[in-house]
């Protein structure tokens, strides 16, 4: 019989995402489902996304978002029988909702992967009722295969969780290829991007005192602030500062208007205090733009501080003040790390490695349902 081509096996895997949010609304999470569902089906793939949230904002329609969500399960366990079902989990009510979808998936006796997306899961799971704690146990040990995005969650999933070593899988977060970046004209003003929800945890309260401190005040520099959140609060605070004329905050971004402004941007900051693995930073990556980040998640997987990168300490809006001013500054600093970054982005982070890895794990699943996959 003949080796099947990547391209050919994935045709063979039929996929259903679960997203919280799907992806208009699910962050960084809804970005990433929409990148791998976007390249699967290039590829001549089945795969559909299934919301199991709706809104942040409304209960009632999250409730009937899950409900949706099973009835379209056991809907696919009778017409499409082999269908993976890879499941997006996070902390607090994703956890919750995916404690009830993957105990679904377990009578029905569907395949299903659970992929891990929190900023601390371990501290989420601390938090919880001993009975709770057995039931996520159990969710997770269940799976086909959990995914994690870095070393750390890895080891809450093979330690504090229990899943199997060879059924918990490292696989970074990816984005596709912009191209390559166009380079900033002599005289132009340095553009500053954040990319994320605006609040406490993505750091932008310190952002904002780096942009208004005294080091980068004499410097030119314009900053776009893009996410959701309480956008009218943080332009009060940025009013109040002195930024109005130099901080823009939009609001949510969708892929192609990220792609528009990362196009024009040379400098990107996340000042997070937690995550798992900022898809902001990837993007940063990507399009060839000095990264200002702090080692937090599995992001010294990803930045080799003063190669790739530059890391400040958490909550230190005058180191990160100081980076930022030495970036707006320095035009060959920047090159470098936009070029070191970008090569680093093309041979680990590319859309083609991640489905190359999420097609195997697929492909596994599907010849053997019931057997433990293995990360090598």
């Amino acid at each position: 019989m003949l080796m099947k081509s990547p391209a050919e096996r994935a045709q063979m895997a039929s996929v259903r995402h679960y997203v919280p949010g799907g992806c208009e609304n699910g962050g960084g999470i809804g970005r990433l489902v929409g990148y791998i569902t976007s390249s699967a089906r290039q590829a001549g793939a089945t795969h559909f996304i299934t919301d199991t949230r709706g809104p942040r904002w409304s209960v009632a329609m999250s409730l009937l978002h899950l409900l949706g969500a099973i009835l379209t399960m056991a809907g696919d366990r009778v017409l499409a029988p082999a269908r993976i079902h890879h499941i997006h989990v996070a902390g607090r009510g994703s956890t919750s909702r995916k404690l009830i979808l993957t105990e679904v998936a377990r009578v029905l006796g569907c395949s299903h992967i659970l992929h891990l997306h929190d900023y601390d899961y371990a501290s989420d799971f601390a938090a919880r009722s001993p009975r709770q704690q057995a039931l996520i146990r159990r969710m997770f040990q269940n799976a086909d295969c959990v995914l994690a995005l870095g070393r750390r969650d890895h080891v809450t999933l093979t330690t504090l969780l229990g899943v199997d070593s060879h059924r918990a899988v490292i696989i970074h977060n990816c984005v596709p290829d912009p191209g390559a970046p166009r380079r900033l004209a002599a005289g132009q003003t340095p553009l500053i991007v954040f990319l994320g929800r605006l609040s406490e945890r993505k750091g932008v309260p310190e952002l904002l005192l780096a942009l208004s401190h005294p080091t980068m005040r004499g410097l030119q520099w314009r900053a776009v602030l893009a996410g959701d959140g309480p956008v009218e609060d943080y332009r009060r605070q940025a009013a109040e500062m002195g930024l109005s004329d130099r901080v823009e905050m939009p609001g949510w971004l969708g892929g192609d208007e990220i792609k528009d402004l990362c196009a024009r941007a040379d400098i990107l900051v996340l000042p997070s205090h937690a995550e798992g693995l900022a898809m902001a930073v990837i993007e940063g990556l990507a399009h060839g733009l000095a990264v200002v980040t702090t080692r937090v998640g599995a992001h010294e997987e990803v930045i080799c501080d003063g190669k790739t990168g530059v890391f400040v300490p958490v909550g230190d809006q005058d180191a990160l003040a100081a980076a930022l001013a030495k970036l707006v500054t320095d035009p060959e600093l920047r090159a470098q790390l936009s070029v070191k970054g970008r090569l680093h982005y093309i041979n680990q982070f590319s859309m083609e490695a991640y489905m190359r890895s999420i097609e195997k794990l697929y492909e596994a699943i599907s010849t053997q349902p019931q057997a433990r996959v293995s990360a090598s």
